[in-house]
């Protein structure tokens, strides 16, 4: 499991005084590209290969309040990735400083091809570096299909 270190600032509350929900989406996507970058995906490589992480959703799940001035660590862990990479699951946990959880997240996600703008597998390289990460015991091989259990689409005004 990836961890990363945080303080809970005064841009991070709301008017509830606790932590807001854009805090939590900030705090998770900057564990997640600290994570990335520790893998090998800096600005600069991905640059280079013209891919870009994107994501499908985010399901935030909270159990207790969390306040200003109060250390907080976010977690991350790879869940689940697709053979090519395409595709990739990463939950997050939040925890007060004595350790307790006090939020959860499950987030869905692939890369796009900057230049097609579609979605793209990863090369060789990139798939090394996550095979060698860590996996939990839950962890699984992404189809298409699981990327649609929530059914979603589109529906215009016109």
């Amino acid at each position: 499991m990836y961890l990363k270190d945080f303080e809970i600032r005064w841009s991070d509350v709301d008017a509830n005084r606790h932590l807001a929900n854009s805090a939590y989406l900030n705090f998770m996507s900057h564990t997640r590209m600290a994570y990335l970058m520790e893998l090998g995906f800096t600005h600069q490589t991905m640059a280079e290969h013209e891919i870009g992480p994107v994501v499908f959703y985010e399901h935030i799940y909270y159990f207790k309040e969390a306040f200003l001035g109060k250390p907080v660590k976010v977690s991350m862990e790879v869940v689940g990735m697709s053979e090519d990479g395409k595709f990739f699951e990463f939950h997050h946990n939040f925890y007060d400083n004595k350790g307790r959880n006090f939020a959860h997240c499950e987030m869905m996600g692939a890369w796009i091809d900057l230049k097609t703008r579609s979605l793209t597998g990863l090369t060789d390289d990139f798939l090394k570096a996550f095979n060698k990460a860590e996996k939990p015991d839950n962890f699984r091989v992404l189809s298409k299909e699981d990327t649609r259990k929530f059914v979603k689409v589109p529906k215009d005004l016109v």
